[in-house]
């Protein structure tokens, strides 16, 4: 991914995981990355047994995933639109 920084392709990594193996604590989903937690997040909770878990909100990829494919069918009419214009001037 060229044109993302770093941050942004551990984010995506991050987002994978999430996708790929379910919710997790943050020391779980942190694991393996080059990354901290915010200090809030590494401070112990005042009961131990509590431990945040993350996880997606599915509703918000679907609202990405329909604003994209409305940018990709966009781009897919005026890619087709001038491929017709070309192919009318040859």
């Amino acid at each position: 991914m060229p044109l993302l920084g770093d941050a942004d392709e551990t984010r995506l990594k991050l987002i994978s995981r999430l996708i790929d193996e379910g919710p997790q604590s943050i020391a779980a989903l942190a694991d393996g990355f080059d990354i901290s937690a915010p200090a809030n997040l590494k401070t112990p909770a005042r009961d131990q047994r509590r431990e945040s878990v993350w996880r997606l909100e599915s509703h918000a990829l679907d609202e990405a995933r329909r604003y994209l494919d409305l940018i990709s069918k966009d781009w897919d009419d005026k890619l087709r639109r001038l491929k017709e214009m070309i192919e009318e001037d040859i």
